[in-house]
């Protein structure tokens, strides 16, 4: 496909999406409807629907309205490719009267929703406008070492040996980025074999914080797709069980487990196994610190789905809290970058609940290379 015929494509999978077809399904029907785009081209015309809906609002200004077609014409725009619209072969007709686009300003050219910009403002400082510019862009790809197979520069060869080039990330010990044939990872021995996962440098940095020790009964009570269960049992020898109240999430992680060479318990009832030596809640959140990897979750978000988000978190946070055994530990993680979510709930939590007190808090924004995080770290008396 020629670069024109990429930016067709795009154009008709956000129209799809656009008119409420979810992404990934989008993606997928045009793929499987598309067999003469091979692999190179599928992964081109994702790159532009991607980024075409990290900056949807941007992107529509400069492209002249909010269509798969105004999408990718403000992309080109912002990019001075505009002249990939030339109507010559498979590419998009040129720009006409229609098309006329402006600079865009405020939340728009920041591209967040106008209802959220005060509050991250408020949340973020000084911080805001280099922290939503890179939420705008593509996440880089990290992966986490499995230290029960080897260390990092052993990963790191390995991973040279089929041609993907990675290097050492500062926020965890044992993070990688990946800078060069990423897409090559999820077939690699390096992979296969759990020497390696796929994991956000800032999430592996959430897990290093936790005062893990052999022996600890610890449960994961949010464990979703078990990136952190598996990175806790990489780091001491536990008795490791995982929970989450969509039970379909947690699909994946029995074989993950198994490729990483770790054994988790899984249960619907966690409280049986209580007490706990500690205990991770994950929160459900708006997903703030990760909308590079979610745009679409950037604009679903409303006020009322954000309120019912704080009244889920601070439900889940004195579920967990009863299961926590005397002296033990209560890790509060959101992948948001919102204080309601995040400072003031473990504050609303704390003025609640006698007997807890906060040991560390580690807040991390894109502007550190990862997703935005938080954790709090609290002791029960």
């Amino acid at each position: 496909m020629t670069p024109g015929a990429r930016a067709s494509a795009a154009i008709a999978i956000l129209d799809r999406i656009l008119a409420g077809e979810p992404t990934e399904r989008a993606l997928t029907n045009w793929g499987r409807a598309s067999r003469f785009a091979g692999s190179g081209d599928r992964a081109a015309v994702r790159d532009l629907v991607f980024d075409a809906l990290r900056q949807r609002q941007s992107a529509a200004a400069l492209g002249g309205g909010l269509t798969g077609r105004g999408l990718i014409l403000g992309l080109m725009r912002a990019a001075g490719q505009e002249t990939l619209f030339s109507g010559a072969g498979h590419a998009p007709a040129p720009p006409g009267p229609q098309d006329q686009g402006r600079p865009p300003g405020g939340a728009e050219a920041l591209d967040v929703p106008d209802w959220l910009l005060p509050e991250l403002e408020a949340s973020l400082g000084s911080d805001c406008p280099a922290v939503l510019e890179a939420l705008r862009h593509r996440a880089p790809v990290f992966l986490r070492v499995n230290l029960r197979k080897g260390d990092r520069m052993a990963a790191i060869a390995a991973l040279a040996e089929e041609g993907i080039v990675a290097v050492a990330h500062p926020l965890a010990s044992t993070a990688l980025e990946v800078i060069a044939n990423a897409r090559r990872v999820q077939t690699s021995r390096a992979y296969l074999s759990g020497l390696v996962e796929v994991q956000d440098a800032s999430s592996q940095a959430v897990v290093e914080a936790l005062p893990l020790a052999d022996g600890m009964r610890v449960l994961d009570h949010c464990a979703g797709g078990g990136g952190k269960t598996l990175a806790m049992a990489a780091r001491a020898d536990l008795r490791l069980w995982a929970h989450d109240i969509a039970p379909r999430r947690m699909a994946d992680l029995p074989e993950r487990a198994r490729r990483a060479g770790v054994r988790v318990t899984f249960t619907d009832r966690p409280e049986l196994a209580a007490p706990f030596d500690l205990v991770l809640v994950d929160a459900p959140c708006s997903g703030s610190g990760s909308w590079r990897r979610d745009p679409e979750g950037k604009w679903a978000l409303t006020p009322d789905r954000l309120a019912s988000l704080v009244a889920e978190q601070a439900s889940i946070l004195a579920r967990a809290a009863a299961m926590v055994a005397r002296g033990g530990i209560l890790a509060y993680a959101t992948c948001s970058l919102v204080r309601r979510e995040n400072q003031l709930q473990i504050q609303t939590f704390l003025a609640a609940s006698a007997g807890w007190r906060q040991e560390r808090e580690l807040s991390l924004t894109p502007i550190s290379g990862g997703d935005g995080f938080f954790l709090a770290v609290l002791r029960r008396a």
